[in-house]
């Protein structure tokens, strides 16, 4: 059966990785701005404090891996209290070398590689927001490894690095994910629903089938629950009702196969469930606001 998150991810399509060396040392603290494109953090030695905006901060040891699917605005800073100086990603000139906060000559108190990406999907703010919005883990090897990786492999000029980056980042999404916490306390999204052995064997069923025409009925029999008890029991751990989330797996899906511009809409309708092109076309539009047709030709 098909895995939801892998298809998430590679509906996503993680590209253009930049990467940098960062240390800080003595007393210092930076306040980004909000970003909007996904960033990730790897600690390589010491600890600093992160404080992303709308969660708590944390403290950030070696061997910590961050990644922010959307980067709002956060505050990083060191041991000791400083006024944060403020940076706008946006416009701030790409650094050629290490960036250093604080002290330019001291020994660093910490160092990390972070980075950036972007991800190529046009419904990537619809699939980044079943996502947590940041994901913390703590002494996960391989992650570790990956970061410095992309590191090497972001300053290297060789052929294939743009595929190679993009594989190394993919990797990055799927191993965070799956070391992040996506029990009951877990904020709504895929990784809760996918836990919930219920609702995520019925995530499976319309990911391994999107083209079945399929009742809320049909779907609760798959979770063996009630229509009432599996509406309430997706809806509060997927963040949406099982129709509107199928509804919109099937838009992702339709505009994907839509770019690619080899097949016919009547083709594209019965591949995400719909029984004729005309009922398809009304539902795109209504969903995206462009007919098919003129989707696949701006696309």
């Amino acid at each position: 059966m098909n895995d939801p998150l892998a298809e998430v991810i590679a509906l996503l399509q993680p590209r253009a990785v930049f990467s940098k060396g960062i240390s800080g040392a003595g007393r210092w603290a930076v306040r980004y701005a909000d970003f909007g494109h996904p960033s990730f953090c790897g600690v390589l030695e010491g600890s600093c404090r992160l404080a992303v905006d709308g969660q708590d901060a944390i403290t950030l040891d070696a061997g910590d891996f961050v990644l922010l699917p959307a980067t709002p605005g956060f505050t990083m800073a060191g041991a000791e209290p400083a006024a944060p100086r403020y940076i706008d990603p946006k416009t701030a000139p790409a650094p050629t070398s290490e960036v250093r906060h604080g002290d330019p000559d001291g020994p660093p108190d910490v160092r990390l590689l972070g980075g950036y990406f972007v991800f190529g999907s046009p419904d990537a703010a619809l699939l980044v927001s079943l996502l947590p919005a940041l994901m913390h883990v703590r002494g996960v090897e391989h992650l570790q490894a990956l970061v410095q990786l992309v590191g090497r492999e972001s300053i290297a000029d060789r052929p294939g690095r743009e595929l190679v980056l993009s594989r190394l980042v993919e990797l990055l999404l799927i191993e965070s994910l799956r070391s992040t916490s996506s029990g009951d306390d877990a904020p709504p999204g895929l990784l809760r629903g996918l836990a919930d052995a219920r609702i995520g064997l019925a995530m499976r069923h319309m990911h391994a089938s999107p083209s079945r025409p399929w009742t809320m009925a049909q779907l609760a029999q798959t979770a063996a629950l009630s229509r009432s008890a599996f509406y309430e029991r997706f809806a509060r751990a997927v963040g949406m009702p099982p129709m509107e989330y199928l509804l919109a797996w099937r838009m992702a899906l339709a505009k994907n196969l839509l770019r690619r511009q080899d097949l016919a809409i009547a083709e594209v309708a019965e591949r995400v469930g719909y029984g004729s092109a005309s009922t398809f076309s009304t539902a795109f539009s209504r969903q995206v606001g462009l007919a098919p047709g003129r989707y696949a030709r701006a696309g």
